[in-house]
């Protein structure tokens, strides 16, 4: 999972005590009008030019003040983290010439996606300053898509085609214009560099940091969109793999867009959300199956900003992860961190009618723990279950700034052997993500929680068969940590994939030939296709 996030804010003028009329008959000639001199000097180019010239001029002079004032430096990577380097972009599709294996007869022809962050520069940057340190988070980096074409040419015969290409935002095509790093990193660091980032970055570029696109590519009416939080989907044509366009559903929608949208069973329609770390904190929006117009929204009214990534849907249900990871201004300004897991902090689960507004939610009260991948969610009856990937610590956005990033992401990647084992002042194990359920009764409002899988694996990126989104299902299928190397790396290894069997409470290891984790076993198709962290579209 890569999620990113936008941090919005604004700057109002203070009210003024004394108050001037200005137009009052005392205040000028009756005789004087401004409407001609008004218009005379907009036929004058030179003149009506005057207030494009002086904000170029103010955006030149703030550029030079940060070439001068801020030094970018790249984030160096460890001899066991070189495969997250970035790579080359191709552009265009290249055969595959050498494959390992054989593709079965019946794999479908189609193409498999991936969307991921790859910094446009070679590296995530580092900004130092007089006014401190501010970093990029290991959840940004500009978004890159992969793809990898099947074609069957006759009977037993395959081509197979790779590309790749960034997705080209807005902000991609200013820095790539640039030739240079622009937007200063406004996540994490030293409070007073962070709020110098929002300023600078709010004043030369109307925003406060730039657009990534990076975690996931889903489809909608026929359409297929790259997506990161931070803001709204880039349409792209999955055959070349171009940047089409924002799509803001008919400039109806300019928030941020969860990066995982849902279907909504029969309907079609797709449940999105997006949140902002100023009022409104939390908006549900319902778009059309045509997806040509917003037929639902509502602000939630929630008193924080959770950074909530994922969004569940039943047959007439919207399901709401109010989960303590936040995002709070305040507590930067304070010299603390913008976002934050408040450990042990409030968690509940709201259950919102698909057009229901602020007050027909239900809120359900569960364990504080911290969830960002739902496995799916339905109903049952008068309960409805969700289930998802769950654990006792966020791996986002990482330490509190000056710890060492290494040794806290290497302590929480920790194997354990039992839950008592996970020490919450040190993050060890605190990482380890196990399949979960909620049982939450909508009439008695009771709760009914409890772990699916023990603590042999950790997981995460969870798939189910798209068909069965929001409807209850028999399987599910996640990627399984590989805790050891993740631990060694300081980053998320995953060493195989896992079928989670809900009726029998099974799970089978379908590994992916990493050698020393697990036994060798045969991967249907079917499964490698679902399961695997990124999009597959075939079609129809």
């Amino acid at each position: 999972m890569a999620s990113t996030l936008q941090v919005n804010c604004f700057i109002e003028r203070p009210s003024c005590s004394q108050k001037f009329d200005v137009h009052s008959r005392d205040s000028l000639p009756s005789s004087l009008s401004f409407k001609p001199i008004f218009r005379r000097l907009q036929q004058n180019p030179i003149l009506a030019n005057i207030p494009n010239i002086i904000k170029e001029a103010s955006v030149r002079l703030l550029d030079t003040f940060v070439d001068l004032a801020f030094e970018f430096v790249d984030q160096p990577l460890l001899s066991s983290q070189g495969n997250f380097a970035p790579v080359e972009e191709l552009g265009e599709a290249m055969c595959v010439a050498s494959i390992e294996g054989r593709i079965p007869d019946d794999f479908p022809e189609g193409v498999y996606i991936r969307n991921g962050p790859n910094p446009l520069f070679g590296a995530l940057k580092s900004t130092k300053s007089a006014f401190g340190k501010s970093i990029n988070t290991w959840i940004e980096g500009e978004g890159m898509l992969h793809a990898l074409y099947f074609c069957k040419e006759h009977v037993g015969s395959w081509i197979t085609s790779y590309n790749n290409r960034y997705v080209q935002t807005d902000t991609f095509k200013l820095e790539k214009k640039r030739n240079k790093p622009a937007f200063l990193p406004a996540i994490e660091g030293d409070s007073h560099a962070v709020l110098s980032a929002f300023l600078l970055n709010m004043l030369r570029f109307g925003l406060v940091d730039k657009y990534l696109s990076n975690t996931n590519v889903f489809e909608h009416s026929g359409k297929f969109y790259s997506i990161s939080e931070n803001h709204i989907p880039q349409e792209i044509d999955i055959d070349t793999l171009e940047t089409l366009g924002n799509w803001d559903i008919n400039k109806a929608w300019r928030r941020p867009f969860t990066s995982h949208p849902k279907k909504a069973p029969d309907t079609g329609e797709l449940v999105i959300m997006g949140v902002s770390p100023r009022k409104p904190y939390f908006e549900l929006r319902v778009i059309s199956a045509d997806g040509k117009k917003l037929i639902h929204k509502d602000d939630l009214k929630l008193n924080r900003c959770c950074l909530c990534h994922d969004i569940g849907v039943t047959k007439r249900y919207n399901v709401i992860m109010d989960f303590p990871v936040t995002i709070d201004i305040d507590r930067l300004i304070c010299g603390g961190s913008l976002i934050k897991h408040d450990e042990g902090g409030q968690a509940r689960i709201g259950i919102m009618p698909r057009y229901g507004d602020a007050d027909s939610v239900q809120w359900f009260e569960v364990e504080s723990s911290c969830t960002f991948h739902i496995i799916n969610c339905y109903e049952n009856d008068n309960e409805v279950v969700v289930l998802a990937c769950r654990a006792h610590g966020s791996i986002i956005p990482g330490p509190d700034f000056g710890l060492n990033k290494f040794e806290w992401f290497s302590k929480g990647f920790k194997h354990i052997g039992s839950v008592e084992e996970i020490d919450e002042k040190s993050q060890e194990g605190s990482f380890f993500s196990r399949a979960y359920e909620w049982r939450l009764n909508m009439c008695t409002r009771e709760v009914e929680e409890r772990n699916l899988t023990g603590m042999e694996y950790s997981m995460d990126f969870p798939m189910t068969n798209k068909k069965f989104v929001g409807l209850e299902n028999k399987f599910g299928y996640t990627q399984v940590v590989d805790s050891n190397a993740s631990s060694i790396s300081g980053m998320a290894k995953y060493g195989g994939l896992a079928k989670l069997y809900f009726k029998e409470r099974k799970l089978q290891l379908l590994p992916v030939n990493f050698p020393s984790t697990f036994s060798h076993t045969a991967i249907p198709p079917s499964a490698l296709i679902s399961l695997l962290d990124c999009s597959v579209h075939f079609p129809p």
